[in-house]
């Protein structure tokens, strides 16, 4: 892991210890020649594990014996590059330390007041690397000269910024400067963004990986105002508070997520909002009972906040749909018709990394949107590949990142986002450049989605091509479930339950309420949901009426048009139902789906709670604060069908919730029964299947409600149940489940 202090901390451990030789970076990873005593060597190694700096994992470590060279002192030596070597890990960017935190407020230090203070411990590393080895020179620092005072501390191995390469200070450092009305302004620049936030402006503030928009909290004139320029009618924004003890008067915050908030990633935490709040607008997460919460993470939000007062709201500085904003003069022209004032500097990004996204299911942290403090993330997977081989994978279509693994280690990207316009698809492709160029590396294989249609597909074809290598299209939720069982390094057999919205099946239809059983080999469909038909195909993915007018379809036929009591019938005009009965009766524009994500959102319209959505999964989530709000233990029938695969009919359960919602039935009531049937359906099915390791993996397991029950339940039935923390259960990690799948196919894989 490069970025992280290792190179002064092996310096001031061997001039300790009085060893002789030297250290220094290469493209694979740190390389340590000792000379002296073998039992003082073998002290070295033993501390060396024993006390790493806080940001430091060792991998591995090879020794071998080497003639003595004769050195009477020990020296940290410039890195050297191997063209031929992939490999290195790079650290990411990490939230101000509790050190440089002091320096910032301590009138005393130099450093107070300074907005790009770091030391060897915090600051840029992902964000700012060009190249490895990681040297100043190969970071966008390397057009800002140390000072003498900072090249000091530098090259002083008690300085905790010794050998630290974002060091520098307000001398010879990256600078601020305010925007308005296409007018820069050099002086003042944090006080003048603060008197515009005061004056219920939108400013858009460049961070350690890209743009964000901040308004005031409180004010719901300019939240409104940001809502509508960002097209972002109801998706929950995020909070900064200044302090740990402000976040807490807005939301109820666990020890779990104590740590979390204040460890270095910085990411932004969902938690239980206090309703007996009234500082903050309402129009901040509507209809949610959580937060996103978020403390300062560089010293430049530390200090707008800590003299602002008052926590804001941020979102990502980006035009709706497209990547993070990160170049200061494509973020003036594209953020203009967003915000009234931009706060900006002058150290270059090299490449974006948006905010990231933590909830806590049973008392663990899970990674929602892995960016900022997390990406890139290794894991280390076994295989009996050779150690060369490597593999990139381009993700699917929504919440795209990318994965690129060589030997046994797979490296996850940052969130790159949905793929929907020429600028999302090129940043993916960027990324994946990216990623080959920082690791040296030339892919053996391209892994991507079945779907044939996706942007990632597209580009997975256009590299397989360039690079005269295997095309490897792996099926969506067999990579979902591959992607959790990297993360644990689970062996086969394992019985993946795999819900999400849509994926594209082997059988070329809509899958997403599968149960497949992953061999070392492959997997098999034991089990999914009965198919129903989608009246308006994607338009359903918009529209939850479409998706309940299906359900109801398939439980009563064409009476299911007569039953005009219900809220998803009434969403409809009379001439629309008379097309819609058309198109399902003479199955037009109605592909059929096993898929559980969108089951959710035919029941949050049934429920009367959505009938149009405006972003992914917000259906789905008010189906699930419905049943949080209810400690029913009810479920609703079903059947299952000893067929192969068994066939999970749930019309039961949907005319049992209709009856439900005919008496008049409380909503958080009928919700509650709903996830409850939903668990118990995959008790049922593991029972049936018998295989003790069950994974559950895909979109619908980011709802707390369901998964929390469903742990539990499937650990009181004694199965060893398995989620996705580190690796986002969502289409987010897809690509290391594409990268294992691939593995698996590779001409040179030993069975």
């Amino acid at each position: 892991m490069q970025g992280v202090g290792f190179r002064p901390f092996v310096y001031r451990l061997a001039t300790e210890l009085a060893l002789c030789g030297g250290v220094k970076n290469t493209s694979q990873g740190v390389v340590i020649d000792l000379e002296g005593d073998p039992e003082v060597i073998a002290q070295f190694l033993y501390r060396l594990r024993q006390s790493l700096p806080a940001h430091a994992d060792i991998q591995s470590i090879e020794q071998k014996e080497i003639p003595a060279a004769g050195s009477t002192t020990f020296e940290i030596w410039p890195s050297t590059t191997d063209a031929t070597a992939a490999g290195g890990q790079i650290l990411p960017d990490l939230a101000i330390c509790p050190e440089c935190l002091q320096d910032i407020f301590n009138p005393g230090n130099r450093r107070y007041g300074y907005a790009f203070t770091s030391c060897t411990h915090c600051g840029p590393r992902y964000s700012i690397i060009e190249a490895l080895p990681y040297d100043r020179a190969q970071t966008t620092m390397r057009a800002f000269e140390m000072c003498p005072e900072c090249l000091a501390e530098y090259a002083t191995p008690t300085q905790r910024r010794f050998h630290a390469q974002p060091n520098a200070c307000d001398r010879c450092g990256p600078s601020l400067s305010f925007w308005a009305d296409g007018i820069e302004h050099k002086q003042a620049p944090l006080q003048k963004a603060i008197a515009s936030l005061k004056q219920g402006k939108i400013v858009a503030i460049k961070g350690l990986g890209g743009f964000q928009l901040l308004v005031d909290a409180r004010n719901n004139e300019a939240i409104t105002r940001l809502r509508q320029l960002k097209q972002r009618p109801h998706k929950p924004l995020a909070l900064i508070c200044a302090t740990f003890a402000a976040a807490r008067r807005h939301a109820q915050i666990s020890e779990v997520a104590a740590a979390l908030l204040t460890a270095a990633p910085g990411p932004i935490v969902l938690l239980p909002r206090r309703q007996d709040v009234s500082e903050l607008s309402r129009l901040i997460a509507p209809q949610s009972p959580f937060l996103g919460i978020m403390l300062p993470t560089t010293p430049l939000h530390y200090l707008l906040l800590g003299a602002y007062g008052h926590p804001v709201v941020a979102t990502s500085g980006n035009v709706s749909g497209e990547p993070i904003c990160t170049d200061n003069r494509a973020a003036l022209e594209k953020l203009s018709v967003i915000a009234d004032a931009f706060l900006v500097h002058n150290r270059p990004i090299q490449r974006p990394v948006d905010d990231s996204v933590v909830q806590i299911v049973q008392d663990r942290p899970q990674i929602l949107r892995h960016a900022r403090g997390y990406a890139p993330q290794t894991i280390h997977v076994a295989n009996q590949l050779p150690a060369s081989t490597c593999v990139l994978a381009v993700g699917a279509h929504l919440k795209s990142a990318i994965a690129l693994s060589i030997g046994e280690e797979i490296m996850l990207s940052q969130h790159i986002g949905d793929l929907n316009n020429a600028e999302a698809r090129n940043q993916l492709k960027q990324t994946a450049d990216d990623f080959l160029s920082l690791h040296q590396a030339r892919p053996d294989a391209i892994a991507c989605d079945q779907h044939p249609d996706y942007g990632s597909t597209q580009l997975a074809q256009a590299l397989a091509k360039k690079w005269k290598v295997p095309l490897i299209p792996v099926q969506h939720h067999y990579a979902h479930i591959l992607a959790c069982m990297a993360e644990h390094q689970l062996q086969a057999p394992v019985l993946g339950v795999a819900w999400d919205g849509t994926g594209y099946g082997t059988d070329g239809t809509i899958w997403g309420g599968e149960f497949l059983q992953v061999t070392d080999h492959g997997f098999e469909r034991m089990a999914h949901c009965l198919p129903y038909d989608l009246p308006g195909a994607e338009q359903c993915s918009l529209e939850p009426r479409r998706s309940a007018l299906g359900l109801l379809y398939a439980c009563y036929g064409a009476a299911a048009f007569e039953m005009t009591d219900l809220a998803p019938m009434q969403s409809f005009t009379r001439p629309q139902l008379v097309i819609l009965r058309k198109m399902l009766t003479q199955k037009v524009n109605t592909p059929a789906t096993s898929s559980i994500g969108r089951m959710f959102d035919g029941v949050a319209s049934l429920l009367n709670l959505h009938h149009y959505i405006s972003f992914e999964g917000q259906a789905a989530r008010t189906v699930e604060f419905a049943a949080s709000q209810s400690s029913v233990r009810g479920v609703y029938p079903f059947v299952l069908y000893d067929t192969q695969p068994v066939l999970i009919d749930w019309r039961p359960m949907l005319k049992a919730m209709v009856r439900d919602i005919q008496d008049a039935v409380m909503t958080p009531v009928i919700a509650a029964k709903f996830h409850n049937t939903l668990t118990k359906m995959i008790v049922d099915v593991s029972r049936q299947m018998g295989i003790q390791q069950v994974v559950l993996a895909g979109g619908c397991f980011q709802n707390k409600v369901l998964i929390e029950r469903t742990i539990r339940q499937l650990s009181s039935a004694g199965f060893t149940p398995y989620w996705s923390q580190k690796v986002p259960t969502n289409d987010g990690g897809l690509a290391v489940g594409q990268v294992k799948a691939a593995w698996r196919q590779l001409p040179h894989a030993r069975r």
